[in-house]
């Protein structure tokens, strides 16, 4: 296992996902005293990784027909449009 990847990557999704429309679903559901804290949890992140496996998983799909310098240049200007998005939206 390639540590730095590892730690690239684990940084990218986990800043990515702070205050994401998930962790939020997951606070509601936790804040309420009848859902068990435990099992909560392990839902959340049961699909978190499912969701996770399909990303790796279609990701090695589409790598095998599209050029990786083009994905790359694909995924920047995506973030980049989702950043100007989030900072120019009206509130």
């Amino acid at each position: 296992m390639d540590p730095k990847l590892f730690a690239t990557v684990f940084f990218t999704i986990f800043v990515a996902e702070l205050g994401d429309k998930t962790q939020l679903a997951t606070l509601l559901y936790a804040s309420d005293a009848a859902h068990p804290k435990l099992t909560v949890f392990a839902a959340s992140a049961t699909a978190l990784v499912l969701a996770s496996a399909l990303g790796v998983l279609a990701g090695s799909v589409v790598a095998e027909h599209v050029n990786p310098k083009v994905l790359r240049w694909v995924a920047g200007l995506g973030f980049v449009c989702v950043g100007l998005w989030v900072v120019l939206a009206p509130e």
